[in-house]
This record gives C-alpha cells, sequence and structure tokens, in this order.
C-alpha cells in the first residue's frame, strides 16, 4: 500500500473569494516549493471552480448535489453519499461516506455500501470515521484511497 497525500481540498467555505485566491495562490507556492515528487500533491478548490481556474489550481471538488461540470484542465471531484450518486457521478474522483461513523454526520453506511459503490468503476475514495487502524480495510472493500479531515488533525495536548 503506498502512503502519500495525492489529493489537498481546500475548504475555507466562509472566506471571500479574494482571501481564497490569496490563500490558494500560497499553497500552491508551497506546494511546488517542496514536492520532489514526479506528480505533486493536487490541490482541490471545494466549489469555486473559478478560484480553481484562476490561480492554476488542479481541480475543484463538488458536492452531490451540484450540476455536472467539464472545466478543461481541471480534475472535478464530487462527494457522494448514496450508490445512486456514485453511479450518476461525472466526476474524475469520488469521496463516498461517510463509511464509519463520525460525530458530526452520524452512523456510517459501513464495508459493504463502500464496496457496491467501488462496483461503479469511479476512482473512489473512502470518507467518514476513516482511522489508520480502519483505513486498509477500506482499500481491501474497493477504495483507491482514503480521505478525511479528523484523520490528519494533530491531537491537541
Amino acid at each position: 500500500m503506498a502512503i502519500g497525500v495525492d489529493y489537498i481540498q481546500i475548504r475555507e467555505k466562509d472566506v471571500s473569494a479574494r482571501a481564497l485566491f490569496e490563500f490558494t495562490l500560497a499553497v500552491l507556492e508551497a506546494r511546488n516549493d517542496i514536492s520532489p515528487l514526479p506528480i505533486p500533491t493536487r490541490i482541490l478548490i471545494n466549489t469555486r471552480a473559478d478560484v480553481a481556474l484562476a490561480t492554476g489550481a488542479d481541480g475543484v471538488h463538488l458536492p452531490a448535489q451540484a450540476p455536472s461540470v467539464t472545466l478543461p484542465g481541471l480534475l472535478v471531484a464530487r462527494s457522494c453519499h448514496t450508490l445512486g450518486e456514485v453511479r450518476d457521478a461525472h466526476a474524475d474522483l469520488v469521496t463516498f461516506g461517510p463509511v464509519f461513523n463520525t460525530p458530526h454526520k452520524g452512523f456510517g453506511q459501513g464495508l459493504d455500501q463502500l464496496h457496491a459503490a467501488s462496483l461503479f468503476g469511479k476512482t473512489l475514495f473512502a470518507l467518514g470515521g476513516v482511522t489508520w487502524e480502519n483505513a486498509e480495510s477500506c482499500i481491501a472493500a474497493g477504495a483507491v484511497g482514503i480521505s478525511g479531515i479528523r484523520l490528519f488533525q494533530q491531537p491537541e495536548l
């Protein structure tokens, strides 16, 4: 199993377009300065295709209910919470969840649903309640990778 960060989603919902633009430029500059990889970590902007295009970010991450879009030169990622949403997703990659129980989303759908979602042939990432202890079970169920918020947060001291 390869370990690395393939994508970072900038998910700042409550900032101005200008602040998001400037922050994204700083993230892209830092990424370009430190990434020795042939394919650096790709930066996705939450819902703001305009900011992604203006900054040269790698893509946009959309909610399941957003209209389908084709954005030449940009990756399109989509959050999905049902098998129907995964099936119908017009996207380069899909996050599916919550797979496990989470404090904010409640009960997880489980590994069987994750496996069923993987059968649609999408580039699928498991999200929701994913820990380092259960990550391998997500891959075994058919996800190509894991996504997380709390997973990557530093514990409070």
